[in-house]
């Protein structure tokens, strides 16, 4: 899989600490006694060779487990178990479901350890359209899923719905998922969901997902945390769709990025369509957050579309989006409708809309009493095309712009409603944005200083973020 550089994975873990210690003290419940609680059944601790021993692991959920080979169409047991005609044509049964008398809490869901081990599970099939968490696991609490690939995977499912899981509430780590799949809400390559506290760390999912409601390259909806992971292909979904993750509360993503085509109808973004605030107070230090990302390809949809998020509520910081952004109403270059904090990023995409336009937010500000959207440190260079409400940075703004840019001469447009217009070469003089006290240094081309959160090769490039690869 493709790495990002050390910096922004030390980065990440400084903000990780938080949610891996809420991760643990949800971890540490599960000793409870009584209806509400969860006692682990006594399990083996299996070594998986053959899809018959891989089945095995649902009369064990609380071992710890390695798989010690790839296995594939031609390995024992996948006719009876995984393939398209297994259990009349559902093919694979998810292992560890909940049962709704205990919620995350249930003995029947995956509570072990799955440990990889680097091999590959070929050709998993599923066909379950009606239930809910499908996936290679259905809903997987308190143990540790980490390093394996699960390829040519074709899951149907309905809520809740991943190729390698369809609830996670706990870590998942090193995994990489590729094929296809569809499901109805809360539908994502590798994960159809992550619950507060879990943790989806260096994975990824390669391929096309399909679904209705918050759909996402990674992970349908997102209120844990997803660092250092990626998603390359196509995401379709009606509304709430996003590049990466269709829906986040309460969550973040770090270091993280999805390049390919992401279409949607409302709330569409290519890295996250939706991210919202915990409360009517507004944005809050430890909120959901999305930090060191970017996307790259073409995002299009009809209302709050954006080329890194679809609406935001909550922080967006250090990122930025590259490709095409189209749709008809609250359309922008990075944010289609902001009101939460934008800082130090930018759009290079072209954006094409109707009304309420701009090359970084369509909109700036809020339908939300107890939210205003501020947007400082940041620019845009795309094309900016449209009919009412049009800006080179900004369509329409009700908040706070300050020390940003955009360049008039690309977009196309001499007007923002908020930034300051200067032309290509000003966007290219490290002055521009010394001058508005950005923390900026100028490097040497093909070099970075991650000292400084902007690098910028003086008279020759844009400002770029110094942990941008070169």
């Amino acid at each position: 899989m493709k790495r990002l550089s050390g910096s922004r994975i030390t980065q990440s873990l400084v903000r990780l600490g938080v949610l891996l210690t809420m991760a643990a003290l949800i971890a540490g419940m599960g000793g409870c006694d009584g209806d509400g609680g969860y006692n682990p059944p006594p399990s083996k601790n299996l070594e998986i060779r053959t899809w018959y021993d891989l089945n095995a692991t649902r009369d064990n959920l609380a071992g710890n487990h390695k798989l010690m080979n790839d296995l594939n169409s031609t390995t024992p047991g996948y006719a009876e178990l995984a393939s398209p005609t297994a259990n009349e044509g559902e093919g694979w049964q998810p292992i560890g479901l909940s049962d709704p008398r205990y919620g995350m809490t249930s003995p029947t869901i995956f509570w072990g350890t799955f440990d990889g081990q680097g091999h590959q599970i070929h050709d998993l099939y599923i066909n379950r359209p009606d239930e809910s968490d499908v996936g290679l696991f259905g809903v997987a609490s308190h143990g540790f899923i980490r390093d394996i690939a699960v390829v040519n995977v074709t899951v149907i499912g309905g809520n809740a719905v991943g190729g390698l899981l369809g609830t996670n509430v706990g870590p998942v780590s090193n995994c990489y998922c590729g094929g296809e799949v569809a499901g109805n809400e809360y539908v994502g390559g590798l994960v159809g969901q992550t619950i507060a506290g879990s943790t989806v760390i260096d994975s990824y999912f390669t391929g096309n997902v399909i679904g209705n409601l918050q759909v996402g390259g990674l992970a349908g909806r997102n209120t844990g945390t997803v660092a250092n992971s990626h998603f390359t292909g196509n995401v379709t979904g009606v509304d709430t769709v996003g590049g990466l993750a269709g829906f986040q509360f309460f969550g973040i993503v770090s270091s993280s990025y999805s390049t390919g085509s992401v279409t949607g109808n409302s709330s569409v973004g290519g890295l996250v369509g939706l991210i919202i605030s915990s409360g009517s107070s507004g944005f809050s230090e430890g909120d959901s957050w999305v930090v060191d990302s970017y996307f790259s390809g073409s995002v299009s949809g009809n209302a709050s579309v954006g080329g890194l998020v679809g609406e935001n509520q909550c922080s967006v910081s250090n990122s930025y989006s590259a490709g095409s952004v189209s749709g008809l109403e609250y359309v922008g270059g990075l944010v289609g409708r902001n009101s939460g904090p934008v800082s130090n990023s930018y759009s290079s995409s072209d954006i094409t809309g109707d009304s309420y336009v701009g090359g970084l937010a369509g909109e700036n500000g809020s339908p939300y009493y107890y939210l205003c959207g501020t947007v400082s440190n940041s620019y845009s260079t795309g094309s900016v095309t449209g009919t009412s409400y049009v800006g080179g940075l900004v369509g329409t703004n009700g908040c706070n712009v300050t020390n940003s840019f955009w360049d008039i001469q690309t977009s196309g447009q001499n007007d923002s409603n908020g930034g300051t217009g200067k032309n290509t070469t000003e966007m290219q003089d490290i002055t521009t944005f010394s001058g508005a006290a950005w923390n900026i240094t100028a490097v040497a081309l093909n070099e970075t200083d991650p000292a400084y959160i902007w690098n910028i090769v003086n008279n020759v490039t844009y400002p770029f973020l110094s942990w941008q690869p070169v």
